[in-house]
């Protein structure tokens, strides 16, 4: 049994999170407020726990997806419907400042931890959910994954290239997005409580987290009356904002405004930031392929290192389209600390994880993350810090 990982230094140092969330967008909400200090402990099902303790890959019998985002919280098997558990749990709430849940709505109500009777019990405790559609709407109940929600919520329809079939975003765009909205909505309602002494309720959905990216897609429909398409790599309102063809293969250009276009047709040499098919955004967004063609008639004839090095000394917006095994070697990525070392139960390296995008000059960025824990691994060790803080509930 692994003994409680201590409370690390950051903003959030000394808030306890009570977390039944389990496999992505709940998880990697609380993966977040624990890289910002918080002390996460994680009630998981007897027997089996969180469902991505099995999901693949596997180093040995443990999965590196569930270290990945589970790293640094303990864990404790409660049974809600068992009565001994159920008084555990009671106690967890009366030293928590947050609770997590991505159930469906309903359930909570139906095991008496629903936000009403909490809210009434701990005026102070913010309740954090997230589900495929909300606790409200007439779809409230519908189960949902990330795919469900890519689909419905639009992100696949503007996703894949032109004419085909549209495509899930390779990344869980779903489960993360809720998942930070989930992390913002709970650093709101902690800040409010601090104002008002009263918890709030987080309510997150995964739908409407992809209705929050669809920024110009949103704009494009309002405006036009037509739903946009996938275009690929390219921007639909910006050009050049592409993937291009070098001698070797695809790199990308993002000259975002007039004065970046003007300055890459002076390093390609190409006569056009006067031609008014393309002195000016709108006018270059109209004639995208055939620009695009012209900037190709000169990249092709290099490699895209050479492009990449030529556009970067002239301020150009560029770069190489590189895989995650390049990405984790990438020099300005590892300067950030942004690849990690995820430890195991004798502190050795055991998995590689992303690091904590959140840079804040009093928060500290080690480069090691204490280890997820075993199921039911910290149960005693909770236990007794329940028996110092306060005494048994009957």
């Amino acid at each position: 049994m692994s003994a409680p990982h201590p409370l690390a230094a950051g903003p959030l140092a000394g808030i306890t999170i009570v977390d039944l969330t389990h496999v992505l967008a709940g998880p990697y909400a609380s993966m977040t407020l624990a890289d910002l200090g918080a002390r996460v402990i994680k009630v998981e099902r007897p027997g089996s726990g969180d469902d991505t303790r099995s999901f693949p890959p596997f180093k040995g019998a443990d999965s590196a997806y569930f270290a990945t985002i589970n790293h640094g919280k303990e864990s404790i098997a409660l049974n809600l419907k068992n009565p001994e558990d159920r008084v555990v749990f009671n106690r967890l709430l009366t030293k928590a400042d947050v609770i997590l849940e991505n159930y469906r709505p309903g359930v909570m109500e139906r095991l008496g931890f629903g936000w009403e009777d909490l809210h009434e019990r701990f005026p102070r405790l913010i309740y954090g959910a997230v589900s495929g559609f909300g606790h409200s709407g007439p779809d409230s109940q519908r189960p949902a994954y990330d795919m469900v929600v890519q689909a419905r919520g639009g992100v696949m329809s503007i996703t894949g290239e032109r004419n085909r079939d549209p495509v899930r975003v390779g990344a869980s765009i779903g489960d993360i997005a809720a998942g930070m909205f989930l992390a913002q909505g709970v650093l709101a309602a902690l800040l409010e409580v601090q104002k008002t002494g009263i918890g709030q309720k987080v309510d997150i959905a995964m739908l409407d987290s992809q209705l929050a990216l669809l920024e110009h897609a949103i704009a494009i429909t309002s405006i036009t009356g037509e739903a946009p398409r996938p275009s690929g790599a390219r921007h639909p309102s910006i050009t050049p904002f592409e993937t291009f063809h070098a001698e070797d293969g695809l790199f990308v250009i993002a000259a975002g405004n007039d004065t970046l276009f003007a300055r890459l047709c002076t390093t390609l040499e190409l006569p056009l930031a006067q031609d008014k098919r393309f002195a000016t955004n709108p006018a270059r967004c109209e004639n995208a392929r055939l620009l695009k063609r012209l900037i190709e008639a000169v990249t092709i004839d290099r490699p895209a290192e050479y492009w990449i090095s030529r556009l970067t000394e002239a301020g150009i917006p560029t770069g190489p389209i590189q895989d995650v095994a390049q990405v984790l070697k990438d020099p300005q990525i590892l300067a950030r600390n942004m690849v990690v070392d995820v430890l195991d139960d004798d502190g050795a390296p055991a998995y590689v994880a992303a690091g904590n995008p959140i840079k804040m000059s009093g928060l500290t960025d080690p480069k090691t993350r204490a280890p997820a824990p075993r199921l039911d691994g910290n149960r005693q060790a909770i236990l007794d810090w329940l028996d110092a803080v306060s005494p048994a509930l009957d």
